[in-house]
C-alpha cells in the first residue's frame, strides 16, 4: 500500500476534514443520543485548527482520516472527532494518527492524552484498549480513556540519580508499585537509594540480594518502602511465596529485576529502566554490585513507562523532565 501522509492541519484543511467527519460519523449506527459530528461545519472546524490543531491523513492525495485536538487541559492533549473513511477502514490510518498525536502531545510539553468513546462502540473502546489507553471515568454514554506518555532523561551522576528519584517520590502515594530494570551496575540500588531519602524512610538501603526483601519504615507520616531484589528468582511463583500482598496497599514497593514478575502485584505500575552509556566492567559472579553505580563517570538513561489507570492524568513528565 502506498505510504499514508499524515499531515499537521491548518484551517485551509477544514473542507477535506468536515467531509470525512460527516461520512464517518455518518456511517456508524444508530446511536441515541446521536452524535454531534455531523454538526461540525467548514467554520467550526477551521476555528479548531487555527488554535488547537489537528490532523489530516492522506494517501495519494487523497483525505483518508483526520482528528481534531483540545488543549482545553492543562498538561493534556485532547482528541475529538477521530474519524476515517468508512471505505478504507482496516489500513492502518488511525493507528498512524494515534502515533503522530502521541508525538505531537510530546512535544508540546503534555504529560498525556484523553477523550471520550461511546460505550455503544465496542469495537472503538477495543481499539484504545489496545493502545494502552485506560478508561478512567464515564459521563453518560461516554467513556473517558486517557494515557501517560512515557519518557526517558540522561542521568551523569549518583546525585542526579537521587535527585531524579526525589522528584517521582513527589508523585508516589501508598500502594504505589515500581519495577526496575537494568543490567548489574546500571544504578537500580542508587535510585532506590535516592526515593527512601525522598521518602523520609528509616536506612541504609541496601541491595536485598540475599535477603529477597526488605521493609523500610517510614520515619515521618509517610508509607514504608519494601525493597525487593527478584534477581535470583526463577518465577512468578516465587515472588508470590514471599507474601508482598500484604504490604502492597499501604507501601511503595520497589522490586529490582522484576520484569515478567512484579506486574502481577497491581494492576498499575511504573517501570524504570536504567541503562549504561559506554561499557563497564561486570562482576563475572554474577553479583550485583554494592553501592550499584560501577563508573560514576558514565552516564545513564533512565526511561519511565507508566502501565495501568493509577498514572492516568499524572504529570510524570513534567515532573521529571522539569
Amino acid at each position: 500500500m502506498t505510504a499514508l501522509n499524515v499531515i499537521h492541519a491548518g484551517p485551509e484543511h477544514a473542507p477535506q476534514i468536515v467531509d470525512i467527519i460527516h461520512r464517518s460519523f455518518g456511517a456508524r449506527p444508530a446511536l441515541d443520543p446521536p452524535s454531534t459530528a455531523s454538526e461540525e461545519t467548514v467554520e467550526s472546524v477551521a476555528a479548531v485548527l487555527g488554535t488547537a490543531g489537528g490532523l489530516l491523513v492522506e494517501r495519494r492525495g487523497l483525505p483518508m482520516g483526520a482528528m481534531l485536538f483540545d488543549e482545553s487541559r492543562p498538561g493534556q492533549l485532547g482528541l475529538k472527532r477521530v474519524c476515517v473513511d468508512p471505505d478504507i477502514q482496516a489500513r492502518g490510518v488511525a493507528s498512524a494518527m494515534v502515533g503522530v498525536a502521541e508525538d505531537t502531545a510530546e512535544e508540546r510539553g503534555k504529560d498525556g492524552i484523553w477523550l471520550d468513546v461511546r460505550e455503544e462502540l465496542p469495537e472503538t473502546v477495543q481499539f484504545w484498549s489496545r493502545r494502552l489507553y485506560y478508561p478512567v471515568g464515564r459521563d453518560r454514554q461516554f467513556i473517558e480513556f486517557g494515557k501517560t506518555l512515557w519518557l526517558a532523561r540522561e542521568v551523569p551522576t549518583p546525585d542526579e540519580m537521587h535527585d531524579l528519584a526525589a522528584k517521582l517520590s513527589t508523585l508516589l502515594r501508598p500502594g504505589d508499585l515500581l519495577v526496575l530494570s537494568g543490567d548489574l551496575g546500571a544504578g537500580k540500588t542508587t535510585f532506590t537509594q535516592g526515593l527512601g531519602e525522598a521518602l523520609s524512610v528509616r536506612g541504609p538501603i541496601t541491595s536485598p540480594t540475599f535477603v529477597i526483601a526488605r521493609t523500610h519504615p517510614s520515619l515521618a507520616d509517610g508509607p514504608p518502602l519494601v525493597h525487593v531484589d527478584a534477581y535470583r528468582l526463577g518465577s512468578a511463583a516465587e515472588l508470590d511465596d514471599i507474601d508482598l500482598d500484604a504490604t502492597t496497599e499501604e507501601a511503595v514497593t520497589v522490586v529490582e529485576w522484576g520484569d515478567g514478575m512484579a506486574e502481577q502485584l497491581s494492576d498499575s505500575w511504573l517501570h524504570v529502566r536504567i541503562e549504561v552509556r559506554g561499557a563497564r566492567p561486570i562482576d563475572p559472579l554474577g553479583t550485583p554490585h554494592e553501592g550499584d553505580l560501577v563508573d560514576e563517570a558514565e552516564p545513564r538513561v533512565v526511561t519511565v513507562k507508566p502501565h495501568g489507570p493509577r498514572w492516568v492524568g499524572v504529570p510524570l513528565r513534567s515532573t521529571l523532565l522539569s
